[in-house]
């Protein structure tokens, strides 16, 4: 009997828990040929999270939890997801039932029939505003053109994954991550399914504009070098037009003479070789600053605790 890993990355979903059980429930009796872990990251949580998934583990073994140190963000959750998963499969799943668990089963077919990472593309997600959708179309257009390994805009994280993806996963240990764009570099059997997403069962959304900003950066800087190619294509532009502009001002002073005109003209030439400088440093800033966080080789991740594991399971994840 094949096992599938469910990695549920939590963070204060204490309102949403007993839904989300509920429904796990139902599925796995569903499939009732497959073996399931359910595998909760407590991602830091503040309220009782934690104390509900414990209350989970002593009713249902399958319900195992690793709790964090910290919150660490969802990236890094799913790498300790990754870590102490032991599924023939592993399917990422939100905890906030906007990846609705029935479609599991749909995957699994898929994944029965020999692919290795069979993911979901969100056809609709009800109750998002159309500056959202604006804005995430134009940022996967972005990222598209930036990188020579396919991206799916609308695809995320909910996907079935075979052991041997996560064993690729496993192996890239980088502290600031960008699954999404990992899944396209391993490369592996891949197939794509739709579904629609629901709205947050309960609770509140921890996505603020500024994570979202951040996860975009964070994919843009961690997946291409293209904005530090392009800054150096603005740069030689710019050096060669300032180049023919000293020739053509050195020209005219020679012949006409010169005069304290000017100023205005000068004054937005230093402004705006001075604006692209410091927007060129702030580029280089950004990868400098992701190489520094590399070279300090700090692990990913802390564990406060986490329920039992059988021994057999230790030495898989160790």
């Amino acid at each position: 009997m094949k096992k599938l890993s469910l990695i549920i990355p939590a963070y204060n979903e204490e309102e949403v828990l007993p839904q989300l059980i509920e429904r796990l429930n139902e599925v796995s009796q569903h499939l009732s040929n497959y073996q399931f872990q359910f595998l909760f990251i407590n991602d830091g949580s503040s309220d009782n999270t934690l104390e509900l998934l414990k209350e989970l583990n002593k009713k249902d073994k399958r319900m195992q939890y690793v709790d964090l140190s910290r919150n660490f963000g969802k990236e890094t959750a799913m790498l300790a997801g990754f870590d102490y998963a032991n599924g023939d499969g592993i399917v990422i799943l939100d905890a906030d039932l906007q990846h609705p668990p029935e479609v599991i089963e749909e995957m699994i077919n898929w994944w029965e029939q020999g692919y290795e990472d069979v993911y979901a593309v969100r056809k609709k997600r009800e109750g998002e505003t159309f500056f959202k959708i604006w804005t995430s179309k134009l940022y996967y257009k972005i990222v598209q053109k930036m990188t020579p390994e396919k991206v799916i805009p609308q695809a995320g994280d909910f996907r079935l994954l075979d052991k041997k993806c996560i064993y690729a996963l496993r192996q890239l240990r980088e502290k600031e991550r960008y699954t999404k764009g990992m899944y396209g570099w391993i490369g592996f059997k891949k197939k794509e399914i739709t579904y629609f997403a629901e709205e947050r069962a309960a609770g509140e959304t921890k996505w603020k504009w500024s994570n979202l900003f951040k996860l975009a950066i964070d994919g843009i800087t961690s997946y291409s070098t293209v904005p530090l190619k392009v800054w150096s294509y603005i740069g030689f532009t710019i050096s060669v037009l300032a180049f023919i502009f000293l020739a053509v001002e050195t020209i005219k002073t020679i012949v006409f003479g010169t005069d304290a005109a000017g100023y205005p003209t000068l004054l937005a030439a230093i402004l705006f070789l001075g604006g692209i400088q410091l927007i060129s440093l702030g580029v280089i800033g950004e990868y400098l600053g992701r190489v520094f966080v590399e070279t300090k080789g700090r692990p990913a991740y802390f564990i406060r605790e986490s329920s039992e594991f059988d021994e057999s399971e230790k030495e898989e994840n160790e």
